[in-house]
């Protein structure tokens, strides 16, 4: 997959969720973008953090423009995760704003663990346009120790094609009913394994059989995938 052309430009700003708050946002766009990424942070890390950072760095080498934001619980001191309700509004006003940015390019949306869960509620929940596709970063089909598919079942809602981008080491999704999830989906759903990767993207170098990072080979997929939609 070839690099675009120049450096990024970041854009910062704030997103009004409610009367009373709102929330950061980072859009990082190359030049000439071919499509724009709308993507929200684990439940343990802000926009900011390393993995976020480097998912967003190698999309836009490779002409994705990538839209970061905060969810509220990450912004004040001390407050548990957001409830669904709150977190699925603040991901379709981050649509909204996106689209508002660069309405031209077509646009995805999705997120790393936590983001990209919501992002699939809000899409069933929420009106939030012409979006061509969700791709999930590390998809967190069940919680670490406690296998199961229930926090899968809306996504037979979506009508939309979806990308899930999963570590083989990845104690949140057991790969087996992975499988079986992306299976039940049919052609919607297109599964992408990421050699040694552990839920955070971590790997293991010396039997990881492949020799570019995780992260250029979860944004090659990402883009060959988003380049077909």
């Amino acid at each position: 997959m070839s690099h675009a052309a120049g450096d990024p430009q970041t854009i910062e700003g704030r997103l009004q969720v409610s009367p009373e708050s709102g929330v950061s946002w980072i859009l990082l766009e190359p030049p000439a973008a071919t499509a724009l990424y709308v993507c929200g942070h684990g439940a343990g890390a802000n926009m900011r953090h390393a993995t976020m950072t480097a998912i967003a760095t190698e999309l836009a080498r490779r002409g994705v423009a990538v839209f970061r934001f905060n969810f509220p619980f990450l912004e004040s001191a001390k407050r548990p995760v957001d409830a669904r309700p709150v977190a699925t509004g603040v991901v379709a006003a981050a649509v909204a704003q996106a689209r508002a940015l660069r309405p031209a390019l077509p646009l995805f949306i999705g997120g790393h663990s936590f983001g990209g869960r919501m992002a699939s509620h809000a899409m069933v929940e929420h009106d939030l346009g012409d979006v061509r596709g969700l791709v999930f970063c590390s998809f967190p089909l069940h919680p670490p120790e406690k296998p199961g598919i229930s926090r899968a079942a809306h996504l037979g809602a979506i009508e939309r094609p979806m990308l899930f981008l999963s570590g083989t080491r990845d104690a949140l999704a057991t790969p087996d009913l992975l499988r079986g999830v992306v299976a039940g989906l049919g052609e919607r759903a297109t599964l992408v394994w990421l050699d040694t990767a552990d839920h955070s993207y971590k790997v293991l170098k010396r039997t990881r059989m492949r020799s570019d990072g995780v992260f250029e080979e979860l944004a090659d997929a990402a883009v060959t995938w988003m380049e077909r939609r």
